[in-house]
């Protein structure tokens, strides 16, 4: 690779920085290509990324960023997981070192807060932003149901009780 393939390298490496609210650090030691795959995919769904990368060409983009802390975890063969959503990257990562236990992670950083192990797991455990906004939107549309209700209620009793009246009336004639 040379020299300004390199600083192409650093500069989108930096901009991806820019543009992410969390980045998880992993290990990806012994993972074939086909789990590498499957691990982008999921990642891609829930809308965020996976990337390998040069530790030395990551810290030099990390350098003068909010997630600046995570070049001590750039050693050995390292992994980013990254996304504007502060949970999908997190979530996503956590849930596949699960399930295979060749990616390991080693931290995080979210919204400038350097994060541990424990730290991104207990981020990974909250509702993801498309979750939270499915919530809200449930928690907006109760009350309307249930004013519609209360609302059509006493209009369908004026109408049971008007109904009853003339079949009292019916009857009588």
């Amino acid at each position: 690779m040379d020299r300004t393939a390199k600083e192409e390298q650093v500069a989108s490496l930096k901009q991806t920085f820019e543009d992410s609210e969390m980045v998880v650090v992993t290990h990806y030691i012994g993972m074939t290509m086909p789990e590498m795959t499957d691990l982008r995919g999921r990642m891609r769904e829930a809308g965020a990324s996976f990337k390998v990368t040069k530790n030395r060409l990551t810290r030099l983009a990390l350098q003068d960023t909010d997630f600046e802390s995570l070049t001590e975890l750039m050693t050995g063969p390292t992994a980013l997981a990254y996304s504007t959503d502060p949970v999908a990257a997190a979530k996503t990562a956590v849930n596949y070192a699960k399930d295979n236990d060749k990616l390991v992670i080693l931290g995080g950083v979210f919204n400038g807060q350097s994060l541990d192990v424990d730290g991104v797991k207990n981020l990974a455990k909250l509702p993801s932003l498309d979750e939270l906004r499915g919530k809200l939107v449930a928690m907006i549309q109760t009350p309307a149901t249930r004013i519609a209700g209360v609302l059509q209620a006493p209009a369908g009793q004026v109408a049971r009780v008007i109904g009853a009246y003339g079949a009292k009336g019916d009857e009588a004639a």
